[in-house]
């Protein structure tokens, strides 16, 4: 990693920690480390690397959605709490970069390689993903730093979690940029800036 690379949290906000206690299918159930202690790991990384760390989080516009920034299950969770000078971008749709400005910030502070986490992984941290890479950026998404849930099927019952999380994972592999653990990220992060 260096100068030009920054992590790009995605909608890691109280709502997701909400739907796990509720007992909604997450991917990789036992894992260890946890997607939060992963994504707290490369935070505090990026940070002592002297790499800027980007947040984008949902402000659903329906009143009935629990992504709202007026809500406490809109808020950020521990584990991705924006530090002090930390850029802030809120979205009303699923990807970080419509309607947001987050391109035109990154290009402006010489970021071309984002590092992204967060979740949901076939939802908003796909989309992102997805517009980043058709931008023009660099992309490395941390496959052991996303939340995914289970997906109801189209013809009735539910997807797994692990399955759901494995297709979206494997097509942004395919056609949109690297699939990588974060102990590969931050073993190239530089030790200091």
């Amino acid at each position: 990693m260096e100068l030009g690379t920054a992590l790009l949290i995605v909608d890691m906000q109280m709502e997701m920690a909400n739907a796990t206690a509720a007992g909604r299918p997450r991917a990789n159930p036992g894992a260890n480390p946890q997607p939060e202690d992963s994504i707290a790991e490369l935070a505090a990384g990026f940070r002592r690397a002297g790499l800027p760390v980007v947040h984008v989080m949902h402000d659903d516009p329906r009143p009935e959605s629990k992504f709202r920034r007026d809500l406490a299950s809109g808020q950020p969770m521990p584990c991705a709490q924006p530090l002090a000078g930390e850029k802030v971008f809120w979205k009303t749709g699923s990807s970080g970069f419509v309607g947001t400005g987050l391109a035109e910030y990154l290009r402006g502070q010489g970021i071309s390689d984002l590092v992204i986490v967060g979740g949901v992984a076939a939802f908003c941290v796909n989309s992102t993903a997805r517009s980043a890479a058709n931008l023009g950026f660099q992309i490395s998404v941390v496959e052991d730093a996303l939340i995914a849930f289970a997906l109801p099927d189209r013809h009735g019952g539910d997807l797994d979690a692990d399955v759901v999380l494995d297709v979206t994972l494997s097509a942004l592999a395919a056609g949109f940029g690297a699939v990588v653990p974060s102990r590969e990220v931050l073993e190239q992060l530089p030790v200091a800036a």
